[in-house]
């Protein structure tokens, strides 16, 4: 019989996480807001937390019901069988998110939730899991709807987003799922040139060479699931040891980095370093307004500020119009990408964005614009 999991992602990524799911070989998949439902074995949740570059977290359901108040989610979680999964020298903690509940407290139903999982290891083991709110080894997640509640283990731990080397970190940084996404959304292909003129942390650009060698996001780290009872040692082996054997090995890559900082030159290279990759990429100090083309034509794509990250808006309003002038003046042949909260990006950039897209950067409601560098084909936006 299938297990059902759900892999929230950020908004805006969905189509693309269905995608990769189903060519892992899930079945029942389903879109909603914030993520994938799907179902499958184990192998498989195994294999979408090592190969999904775009999921945040594989989710195991465990219960759904219906509740009218918190005695009727207490009841629902002292009937499922933790202690089959996990034993009660492991810790734990319980996260409870809502939409349209009735009920008062999130505190509270987290409380119901955890009591109802420690009375239920009391009765059938004598002794509870303790709890840990710094890094538990059991995750249970609960998700409230109006009437109805469903109960997670978590399969993954730590966020997927967390690849397990980055060493060297920016502020505001661009989490390395919803890296991954937009240079899914640019249709980027290896054998492209691709340049970051803004790299900061080198997000873009480490990601951007492991999809080109094939590397599974997962391989530097360790998942929730190994800790669970459900797991089969020698099986989940095999799945990384073929993850492990499927990685390309190339000399050099077309993939450029570079920032007007030079600070975040040296995270970058660090970050790389890292990931046992800075031989991949070509990193330098300029300014993008300034810089030339690595190449006849490829894609950039880059995460500039927007107010949020740098904050003077009239620093950016002297910024963008020279932007816009440079993409004009050297990047034809270019199909460029820049991710964005502020609205007026595209105004004072002063070029025709031919594809605008939503998603989201954590809370922030964000744009990736698209602008294709056509030699003399460009219309400025009326402002």
């Amino acid at each position: 019989m299938a297990e059902r999991f759900f892999a929230p992602c950020p908004r805006g990524l969905e189509p693309g996480l269905q995608d990769e799911l189903t060519a892992l070989g899930a079945s029942q998949v389903r879109q909603v807001p914030g993520g994938v439902a799907f179902a499958g074995d184990w192998p498989l949740a195994w294999a979408v937390n090592l190969e999904s570059r775009l999921a945040t977290r594989v989710l195991w359901q465990v219960a759904h019901g219906r509740y009218r108040g918190e005695q009727d989610i207490y009841k629902l979680a002292y009937g499922v069988t933790w202690a089959k999964w996990f034993t009660p020298e492991q810790t734990m903690r319980v996260y409870v998110t809502a939409r349209r509940s009735p009920l008062k407290s999130l505190e509270f139903i987290t409380l119901r939730i955890k009591d109802a999982v420690c009375d239920h290891f009391r009765a059938v083991r004598g002794a509870r899991p303790s709890i840990d709110t710094a890094n538990p080894d059991v995750r249970v997640h609960a998700f409230l709807t109006a009437d109805e509640v469903m109960l997670y283990v978590d399969t993954s731990g730590e966020p997927l987003y967390k690849r397990g080397f980055k060493q060297a970190a920016v502020e505001a940084p661009l989490k390395e799922n919803l890296a991954a996404g937009i240079l899914r959304l640019t249709g980027w292909h290896p054998t492209e040139a691709l340049l970051d003129p803004m790299c900061g942390s080198g997000t873009f650009l480490i990601e951007a060479v492991q999809i080109a060698l094939d590397i599974a996001p997962g391989l530097g780290r360790r998942f929730a699931f190994e800790a669970l009872k459900t797991c089969d040692e020698a099986a989940w082996r095999r799945i990384r040891r073929a993850a492990e054997g499927r990685r390309r090995h190339a000399t050099g890559l077309p993939i450029f980095g570079s920032d007007s900082d030079a600070v975040q030159v040296k995270r970058a290279r660090i970050n790389l370093e890292a990931a046992s990759l800075a031989d991949m990429v070509r990193l330098e100090q300029a300014e993008l307004t300034e810089r030339t083309p690595p190449a006849d034509e490829g894609v950039m794509v880059a995460n500039p500020p927007y107010g949020v990250r740098i904050g003077e808006t009239a620093e950016l309003a002297e910024f963008y119009p020279k932007l816009g002038d440079a993409l004009k003046a050297r990047w034809a042949g270019w199909r460029c990408y820049f991710l964005s909260a502020d609205p007026e990006l595209p105004k004072l950039i002063r070029l025709k964005a031919s594809k605008r897209t939503p998603l989201f950067n954590g809370a922030l409601e964000c744009r990736v614009f698209e602008y294709k560098m056509l030699a003399g084909s460009n219309r400025r936006e009326k402002p």
